[in-house]
C-alpha cells in the first residue's frame, strides 16, 4: 500500500481543480443519475447514492443540479441512459489497471478506451484479467498532522474499520464497503478531521516502478482520467511518495 495514500491525496486536490473547470461536475452528475436509476432516490437507503451526493457537496456543485441528476435517475425528468462497464488492462512493466466507465455509447467509448492504452504504452485485455487483483474497500485519509494516532486508532477500531495503517503523512483506514458510512460518520461524531474518503478498489499485491516507467504510467492513468466517460481509474502501482510528488509538482510546473 506504500504510495497509494500519496496518490489518494494527489487525486483529492485535482479534484478540486477539476470541479473549476465544470469536468468533475459533469462525472459526478452521471454517477449520481446512474446511482438513483439502480438503487432508487433516497440516499438514506441508497448507500452509492449518499455517497456521490457527498461528493457532489464537497465539490461544492449547486443543490438543483445535484436533486436533476436524482430525478432523471428515477424517471421524474427524462435524460440520457449511461451504461456502466468496467475495462481492464495493462500499463507499461505490467502495472494492472481497472477503469471505471459511465457511457451513453459503448462503441465509442471501447474505442477511444483502447486508443488510449494503445497511445501510452498499455493494452486493453479480457474481462476478468486483472480483476481478481483488487478488492472494493471503504479508503479513508487522515492527515498525521492533524490528529493524535492514538486518537486514529481507537476510534477507526471502535467504529468497526477492517485496518489502520500510517504513511508517511497520513492514516489509511480501510473498511469493508457496507461500513464506509458508518466509520466515516462516527470519525466525524469524534471531530476527527477526513481529507478524503471514498469507496474504492484496492490492489491485493503492488508493482514497484520508478524513474520513466513511472511518469509513463502516471500519463496513461492521467489520459483516461481526463476522458469524459470515465469515472475513475484503479491501478497496483506502487510509486515512492517523494518520487510521486516530485511528479506531482513538474506535472503542475
Amino acid at each position: 500500500m506504500s504510495g497509494h495514500s500519496k496518490w489518494a491525496s494527489i487525486k483529492h486536490k485535482k479534484m478540486a481543480q477539476d470541479a473549476k473547470r465544470g469536468r468533475l461536475f459533469t462525472k459526478l452528475i452521471r454517477e449520481i443519475t446512474v446511482a438513483a436509476r439502480e438503487g432508487g432516490g433516497n440516499p438514506e437507503t441508497n448507500p452509492r447514492l449518499r455517497t456521490a451526493i457527498d461528493r457532489a457537496k464537497e465539490a461544492n456543485m449547486p443543490q438543483d443540479n445535484i436533486t436533476k441528476a436524482v430525478q432523471r435517475g428515477t424517471g421524474e425528468l427524462p435524460g440520457q441512459v449511461f451504461e456502466e462497464i468496467i475495462y481492464e488492462g495493462y500499463g507499461p512493466s505490467g502495472v494492472a489497471l481497472m477503469v471505471q466507465v459511465l457511457t451513453d455509447n459503448k462503441n465509442r467509448t471501447s474505442s477511444e478506451i483502447r486508443s488510449i492504452f494503445s497511445r501510452k504504452g498499455g493494452n486493453l485485455a479480457g474481462a476478468g484479467a486483472v480483476a481478481w487483483m483488487f478488492q472494493r474497500k471503504g479508503y479513508i485519509l487522515v492527515e498525521k498532522d492533524k490528529v493524535d494516532e492514538e486518537v486514529v486508532m481507537e476510534a477507526a477500531i471502535e467504529a468497526g474499520a477492517e485496518d489502520i495503517k500510517t504513511e508517511s503523512k497520513n492514516y489509511e483506514i480501510i473498511t469493508a464497503p457496507s461500513d464506509f458510512e458508518k466509520v466515516k460518520n462516527y470519525l466525524k461524531d469524534k471531530n476527527i478531521p477526513i481529507f478524503s474518503a471514498e469507496l474504492t478498489m484496492i490492489p491485493n499485491s503492488t508493482v514497484k516502478i520508478t524513474g520513466q516507467t513511472a511518469k509513463q504510467v502516471l500519463s496513461l492513468v492521467e489520459a483516461l482520467e481526463e476522458h469524459d466517460d470515465v469515472q475513475n481509474v484503479y491501478a497496483n502501482f506502487d510509486i515512492p511518495d517523494e518520487e510521486m510528488e516530485a511528479l506531482a509538482k513538474e506535472e503542475e510546473g
